[in-house]
């Protein structure tokens, strides 16, 4: 058993003095390795802290929640033309919902302003940029917990049927506006329009870079009053009376909304209802298409990695017959030649698995440092890397090792 374990060390040490003596050489061959372990690292990085992000997201709203809205919640290309005929959900439908439907616990109702670009929003002479405003009612912080005032009160059913100019800000809104005060109460101008706030919604702070801070809630009913807006843009968040009724929910939900919009049996409903977990199952449908492609494109670089030490072993096998022959003739077998060969590659390939997931790690650390993507980077890709790499060297030093192994001892002491 010693002297085994002896042989190995000692093949394993000729193979790393093989590689340190064509150093250039090993580097380049090992590069097609290198760049495939990074684009896995790097890729399965980004993916990872994007699903987590989005998951962490949906666990602070709530999974039991389902929404409604005209059109589908993700759209690659351009959406179909049965989408673009559809009818706009409308302040009747959620009535019916309300009155109709008994296994809807709460509802919560959501507009934005159709503006081409948004309005300014000031304090006295203290300006907001680019805060985003929608409309809503009483029920959408209960229904959305996160969005709970931190400080003052929340919208009462009388504002929103008296179409009130009060509204809710977030706490970037806070910081720029009222730096030094409490806003609760003031008199803040949304475009030509005055409206007092009333509360402060709780800090959510940024996805993908963008801030969920900046913002103005105000009646949905002042909106459709005051500004220009767009109905197709109407999203009813229903939550159920019981998670386990969820389905059953959506069932009587569903019924209702096509009785009224007189959706034919055999016709596809003409609106979308979908929940926050089948909106998290899409979203990873989407990034496992965009994993498969990334596997594709690293797979192209560890094929032509591996081809790249089967061709540098080969040449090692030509450069190196006369020491072939030598070993022969003192002893050496043909395993033990094969095993020389193979520890070579599977090192120079192990080195290159091990670089690309170096530069894999780094490449996540600076998207996650320098953009707005969150990236992860999990054990598991960089010990699927290495042992990719190091397989894709046992596989193609295979041919080389048996090439060697397979020399004739007197042609090899001949050989010069």
């Amino acid at each position: 058993m010693k002297l085994r374990t002896q042989l190995w060390l000692e093949i394993f040490s000729m193979s790393l003095d093989s590689i340190k003596t064509h150093k250039l050489r090993s580097f380049l061959t090992a590069l097609g390795i290198v760049i495939g372990v990074m684009t896995v690292i790097g890729m399965v990085s980004v993916i990872q802290g994007l699903n987590a992000s989005i998951a962490g997201e949906i666990e602070r709203i709530g999974s039991n929640l389902i929404i409604v809205q005209k059109y589908e919640p993700v759209v690659v290309g351009e959406r179909t033309e049965e989408e673009r005929q559809r009818k706009d959900l409308s302040l009747d439908d959620i009535e019916a919902i309300k009155t109709s439907c008994p296994l809807v616990k709460s509802l919560t109702v959501q507009i934005t302003p159709d503006f081409l670009q948004l309005p300014e929003v000031k304090y006295q002479n203290i300006k907001s940029d680019n805060a985003i405003i929608y409309g809503t009612d009483e029920n959408f912080n209960s229904v959305f917990a996160i969005y709970l005032p931190k400080e003052g009160r929340d919208f009462t059913a009388a504002e929103i049927r008296h179409s009130a100019r009060v509204c809710l800000i977030g706490t970037e809104v806070e910081d720029v506006l009222f730096p030094h005060m409490s806003p609760v109460g003031k008199e803040i101008k949304v475009g030509p329009e005055k409206f007092t706030v009333i509360g402060v919604m709780s800090k959510r702070g940024q996805m993908f870079g963008q801030s969920q801070d900046n913002i103005i809630a105000i009646p949905y009913t002042s909106l459709m009053k005051y500004f220009p807006y767009d109905l197709s843009s109407l999203s009813i968040t229903i939550v159920p009376k019981e998670a386990k009724q969820i389905n059953e929910t959506i069932d009587q939900v569903t019924n209702i909304l096509r009785l009224r919009r007189k959706v034919p049996p055999n016709k596809a409903n003409d609106f979308a209802i979908f929940t926050q977990e089948s909106l998290l199952s899409l979203y990873n449908q989407i990034t496992g298409a965009a994993f498969i492609v990334m596997i594709i494109v690293s797979s192209i670089g560890l094929l032509v990695g591996g081809i790249g030490v089967m061709n540098i072993m080969l040449v090692a096998v030509k450069e190196r017959t006369r020491e072939i022959g030598i070993r022969k003739a003192i002893g050496a077998r043909a395993t033990d030649i094969v095993k020389q060969f193979l520890i070579e590659a599977v090192v120079l390939t192990g080195i290159g698995g091990l670089i690309g997931i170096i530069a894999g790690v780094a490449i996540a650390l600076v998207i996650k440092l320098a953009t707005p993507l969150p990236a992860s980077v999990s054990w598991w890709s960089a010990v699927v890397g290495l042992a990719v790499s190091m397989g894709v060297g046992l596989f193609f030093g295979i041919f080389p090792a048996h090439k060697a192994a397979r020399l004739d001892p007197i042609a090899c002491l001949r050989y010069e």
